[in-house]
């Protein structure tokens, strides 16, 4: 039987170009047949989804009908990603995601032929459990993750209904960056054994580093600040979405590539803006505490704190962009002369002084093309990488990630070779379709 496990579990490795197993992931795949409730704490970025997706799989059969398993999730990029990752895995079990600003119908229509695994934010999933969207009796394994997250955002009556609706013989996994002091009384269980992987911060590799500046200079103070680093991979943080746009308007008028991220943007901006910092067609990404929690997005070299959160907690998961798994890091907190530090932070770090010369730095290695078709219209990542090596010439270390959506694709590409690769594919087809093909904008 063992042998098996193990056979299925290399499968789902060499499918996801993943070597190994880390420590945490295989303490969590020894535990997770014995024990019914279980918490795993583990910084961002450390690969709980794997565990717990594995874990779900183990629990389902392809002869049951109804929705064996339910993930909960607090953000949807959160949810879109697992379902990649789910779907990466290549099992024959079939999943749905439901998140809000996505079309409720095409959710009920997806439902109404019950996916194996159903993975979502907790308002939607409320509102499929109250509209009787699917039949929740039949759920095995119910996953809450980045727990904690969901229940600062709020969502404690929508995960309560869920429990309310479930049959509470169901095995649970939470998962968590940090260490919840208690559970809420919702859930339907008392006693839970912990997986601890939490570093301690005299363990951390980040160094923190101070900026003074002027209040009327702030802006400009991050922008030669962020322009030192020379596209080394960068994540900006502010409290506000109007600080995000502030930030970007001058960012854009100095022609400075960089991406942004907050939840009043359409899902679709949003998507694409995380493609192409992924990707390396931006290495300066923008953002509010959207960015903090639970995406996949590269490791990340300077993390730069333009607002200091109000929370402790919120500051190191901030910083649990970098120093992640053994790497280094540095973060920075720019403080202008009316701004004080937190409590929650040591007086003492170092101070960086910052040259008032703006030297922009080239442009990223990558750029961005946009592809009008994807899976629905059955394109592939290999028909794509075939296109641009047969047609327009390029060598396998021209074509950077690639990543295909329903009805859209987009794929990075050595920047220099742009216009090159636009006039050599301009009437070509793909799959004996006409697509259009362009910088992504």
């Amino acid at each position: 039987m063992q042998n098996e496990l193990n056979a299925r579990y290399a499968e789902y490795l060499k499918n996801l170009s993943i070597a190994e197993f880390n420590p945490m992931q295989e303490a969590v795949l020894e535990r997770m047949s014995s024990v019914n409730n279980l918490m795993v704490l583990s910084p961002t970025g450390s690969g709980k989804t794997l565990p717990f997706l594995i874990a779900i799989l183990t629990k389902l059969n392809a002869k049951d009908k109804g929705v064996q398993a339910i993930v909960v999730v607090p953000s949807r990029e959160l949810a879109l990603q697992i379902e990649n990752v789910f779907k990466a895995m290549k099992t024959s079990f079939k999943v749905s995601c439901c998140y809000g600003g996505h079309s409720f119908k095409t959710e009920q229509d997806s439902l109404s032929e019950a996916p194996a695994l159903l993975i979502a934010t907790p308002g939607r999933l409320a509102d499929h459990i109250s509209r009787h969207s699917f039949d929740p009796s039949t759920v095995k394994i119910v996953v809450l993750d980045e727990f904690d997250k969901s229940l600062q955002m709020g969502f404690h009556d929508q995960i309560k209904m869920l429990f309310k609706a479930l049959s509470g013989k169901q095995q649970h996994i939470l998962t968590s960056a940090t260490n919840l002091p208690a559970l809420p009384d919702f859930l339907p269980f008392r006693k839970v054994e912990t997986i601890n992987y939490l570093k301690g911060e005299s363990d951390s590799n980040l160094q923190l580093k101070l900026v003074h500046t002027a209040s009327a200079e702030k802006v400009e103070t991050l922008m030669r600040l962020v322009a030192g680093f020379n596209q080394e991979v960068c994540l900006v943080f502010c409290n506000h979405r109007e600080a995000v746009e502030r930030i970007s308007a001058l960012f854009k008028s100095h022609k400075f590539e960089h991406g942004i991220l907050h939840g009043a943007m359409e899902q679709i901006d949003r998507e694409k803006n995380l493609i192409k910092f992924r990707g390396g067609a931006h290495n300066v990404l923008i953002a509010t505490d959207l960015a903090a929690r639970g995406l996949d997005i590269p490791e990340i070299k300077h993390v730069v704190h333009y607002q200091l959160p109000l929370t402790e907690e919120a500051f190191v998961h901030r910083n649990g962009r970098t120093a992640r798994m053994h790497a280094t890091g540095e973060a920075y907190l720019i403080l202008a002369e009316d701004e004080s530090l937190p409590g929650y932070l040591d007086k003492q770090m170092e101070e960086l002084p910052i040259s008032n010369t703006l030297k922009l730095p080239p442009p990223p290695s990558y750029a961005c093309l946009y592809i009008s078709a994807g899976k629905k219209d059955k394109i592939s990542k290999g028909d794509i990488a075939g296109l641009l090596m047969k047609k327009a010439g390029l060598k396998t270390e021209d074509v950077g990630l690639i990543t295909t959506l329903d009805h859209a694709s987009y794929v990075s590409v050595k920047r220099p070779l742009v216009k090159q690769i636009l006039t050599s594919i301009k009437d070509e087809r793909l799959k004996k379709v006409k697509v259009k093909i362009e910088v992504a904008s």
